[in-house]
Order: structure tokens, then C-alpha cells, then sequence
């Protein structure tokens, strides 16, 4: 069952392209491997094809299929990954921080890029990444973690501007933006995460909340709805 969902129904764009693609094989490898877990007997003119078609959509030339990974650059191998998870047209990509140590203007590329083929193929993406720009620019709904547990969830604009719980505004405060003057300190979080291998008993982000309670420390906080889509657990 699993395999017949992944490529197909789920696709996965991981968080190094240049660690991902194995830099002995040419490109079309990857795509013949994807397609062929599907479809074993898929003759190679049509994997092509596809892999033509798919690698036009992004902006890459065909030649590039012919290429090994160490020839390619940072952006066009992260184009690669994307055109791989693509390939089966499926319903939802999961992508792990896909633009990672990129370069700005590589990075405006890329989210474009995505953003363009989530609504040319009807595809939904759940994107992981630590980048509120990233959020801000590419994302409808949010879901803020910490220590392997869901902090706050709700609408980009709710999670912005009607922020909720401390971690989420700690997270805010800590990065700056077009406003922030060049005098103005950032507000770091104190402390360290939690070992998840020894969780705590309460809320994970009590040890370095400001506002932490005793009963923080004792019970796990319940969902608290602030809105239809806006929860926080504090």
C-alpha cells in the first residue's frame, strides 16, 4: 500500500538536493526509477517524454537529463528534486525546507516556481521550514511545533498578526524585518528545547516561557479555539 501511494498520491522534495541525488547517476536514472516503481514495463522514449515535458514546466533544458548531479548547480538541482517529485502528479508534496542554503534570488525563484505548479497541477503542499518569510510568502494555514507537539494552528494572517501562544511570539520577535531599525536588538528565546527522549510532564515550552505557571509544569495545556481555524495550546 505504501508504495503505491508514494510518487503517485504523496511526493517528497527533501531539504538537501545536492545530498539527495546519488552523483553516479545521470539525471533520467532518477525519473526511470520513480516512474518504474509504478509502472515496470513503462517503455524508456515515454519515461522521457515526461521527464521532458515535466523539466520544460520548470525551466530546465532537456540536456540536463543527461547530466550527473556535481555538474549542476544549487538551484537547478533543487529544479531536479522538484521535477522528480512531480513526475507521478501527485495530490500532496511534502517539502523539507526545499530551499535551503540557496541564495535569495534563487530562493524567490523556487518558491515562485512552486506556488505556479501547486495550482497548475491542483496539488497541495505541506511545507516544513524554520523561514517566517517562507510561511508568510508561500502558506494558507499554520501549524507552529515545539518539542514534537502542536503549539498554535490557524490562518498565515491569525499566526502573524493575531499571534497566540508565547513560542509563536517568541519566534516573531526573534527575526527582523523591513521595519526593524538598524538600533533595535532582537528578542532571542532563553533556554535550550527539551530532550524529546525524556519529555517533559507539562507544556514543552515551559522552561523558557515568561509566563509559565506551576500548573504549566504539571499538566499538558489543552486546545484553547480562539477562532474556526485559530487554536492555541497555552
Amino acid at each position: 500500500v505504501r508504495k503505491s501511494i508514494l510518487g503517485t498520491e504523496i511526493a517528497y522534495i527533501p531539504q538537501a538536493a545536492m545530498n539527495a541525488l546519488n552523483p553516479t547517476q545521470r539525471i533520467i536514472r532518477f525519473i526511470e526509477d520513480v516512474v518504474r516503481a509504478h509502472d515496470p514495463k513503462k517503455d524508456k522514449k515515454l519515461i522521457r517524454e515526461l521527464a521532458e515535458a515535466r523539466f520544460a514546466e520548470l525551466g530546465l533544458p532537456p540536456e540536463v537529463l543527461d547530466k550527473h548531479a556535481v555538474a549542476l548547480s544549487g538551484g537547478m538541482k533543487q529544479r531536479v528534486m522538484i521535477a522528480i517529485a512531480l513526475v507521478g502528479k501527485p495530490s500532496i508534496i511534502i517539502a523539507d525546507e526545499p530551499t535551503t542554503s540557496l541564495d535569495v534570488t534563487i530562493e524567490a525563484q523556487i518558491l515562485d516556481l512552486l506556488k505556479e505548479l501547486r495550482d497548475k497541477i491542483n496539488t497541495s503542499i505541506i511545507l516544513i521550514t524554520h523561514d517566517l518569510g517562507v510561511i508568510a510568502k508561500m502558506c494558507d494555514r499554520v501549524l507552529v511545533m515545539y518539542g514534537g507537539k502542536v503549539a498554535e494552528k490557524g490562518t498565515v494572517d491569525e499566526i502573524f498578526y493575531e499571534t497566540a501562544h508565547p513560542y509563536t511570539a517568541g519566534l516573531i520577535k526573534s527575526i527582523a524585518t523591513l521595519d526593524t531599525s538598524k538600533n533595535q536588538k532582537l528578542v532571542p528565546i532563553d533556554g535550550t528545547p527539551p530532550d524529546l527522549f525524556a519529555p517533559p510532564k507539562g507544556c514543552p515550552f515551559a522552561a523558557r516561557c515568561e509566563f509559565a505557571m506551576k500548573v504549566c509544569y504539571e499538566e499538558q495545556p489543552e486546545f484553547h479555539r480562539l477562532s474556526d481555524e485559530h487554536t492555541c495550546a497555552c
